[in-house]
């Protein structure tokens, strides 16, 4: 039975209990109410629109409205008994599948930043919510000060001001552990560059990483990890950026990939300042300053609210227990590589 003839059949029905309603001025009963809620449920699954049904429903009421005395007050809190129940379960269908496609699309981006599932089925999946995986990818990451979940108001905002000015680009907004995620084609980087301005003002303030882009489902995955190492770069080394590019980033995994090697430069170069006096804390914040500034003196010591006078003893005293003299262009190489390595393996507070 088509869904139309489907319909009808209970819009007859429906008709005819008007003048045994009008007669006897009953209310519908529990199975005939639970019948038209279940003539709502199968409208919405249908895909009937909603106004239509209730439009079909009057018309059949105002042809079948009982011509012989009768309790037309009967009648019309029948008709309001009817329609209420119709609505109610043309509501329930559509939650239903409401709930049914947030839990699908919550899968699908699952699957697709964490590199499970057949590929060739997620690229199946993806055209569904408007990717297409056989193209390259980019994806960025931000975050707030706040743990952030689609149902929230900045989610929404964010994906309001890129459809506003995008419209549809094939481009996937969603969260992904308190984070806003934006998966964007590879060769639109001006998407994620504006994702990244709306994501910062409606954060409050908060920080971006951009992957590069790749190819495939598993290049989504790749440039999401990018994304992610660069946020914990930034908090690892202090970056101030607003926005942080993966490809901008990429000497410090270099640095790090040979972990052992990388503990010895900060333990043989800066290992001596556990002498100093105060620990090497302060002395590794100088030379962060100092390197971060250009190795300019005068700036540096803006910077760490000290005079010239200071800082230049400090960086005399790093020299005196390093053997490495941070202005001596041949030493300054060792050191900052050491300074990062610090800052990249939390060093002093990790022992190495």
């Amino acid at each position: 039975m088509s869904a139309q003839e489907s319909s009808k059949g209970h819009v007859d029905h429906y008709a005819r209990l008007l003048p045994d309603i009008a007669a006897t001025g009953r209310r519908l009963t529990r199975d005939e109410l639970e019948s038209h809620r279940a003539a709502g449920k199968q409208a919405a699954e249908d895909g009937l629109p909603l106004r239509r049904l209730v439009l079909t429903y009057l018309s059949a009421t105002r042809r079948s409205w009982p011509t012989r005395p009768g309790s037309q007050d009967s009648v019309l809190a029948a008709v309001e008994q009817a329609v209420d129940a119709l609505g109610e379960g043309y509501e329930r269908a559509q939650h239903f599948a409401v709930r049914e496609e947030v839990a699908a699309r919550r899968e699908f981006i699952d699957d697709l930043l964490y590199g499970r599932s057949d590929l060739g089925r997620l690229a199946e999946r993806a055209e569904r919510f408007g990717l297409l995986l056989a193209h390259a990818h980019a994806v960025a990451v931000a975050e707030g000060p706040d743990a952030y979940t689609e149902a929230d108001p900045v989610p929404r905002r964010v994906e309001t001001a890129l459809i506003s000015r995008f419209g549809d680009r094939r481009i996937l907004l969603t969260t992904k552990d308190g984070r806003l995620i934006c998966i964007a084609p590879g060769d639109q980087s001006e998407v994620l560059t504006h994702f990244a301005k709306q994501a910062h003002a409606a954060t409050d303030g908060g920080r971006t990483a951009i992957g590069r882009p790749h190819p495939g489902a598993g290049g989504v995955v790749h440039s999401y990890e990018e994304a992610l190492n660069a946020l914990d770069l930034a908090t690892r080394l202090t970056l101030d950026a607003p926005v942080l590019h993966a490809a901008d980033l990429l000497v410090y995994p270099v640095l790090t990939r040979d972990r052992q090697a990388m503990s010895d430069l900060v333990r043989h170069t800066l290992g001596p300042l556990h002498h100093a006096r105060g620990g090497p804390a302060t002395h590794l914040d100088t030379l962060t300053a100092y390197f971060d500034n250009g190795c300019v003196t005068a700036a540096a010591a803006r910077h760490l609210s000290l005079s010239i006078r200071a800082l230049t003893y400090r960086l005399e005293r790093i020299h005196q227990l390093t053997g490495h003299n941070p202005a001596n262009p041949q030493h300054r190489y060792t050191l900052q590589t050491a300074v990062i390595g610090a800052r990249l393996l939390n060093w002093p507070t990790n022992q190495l």
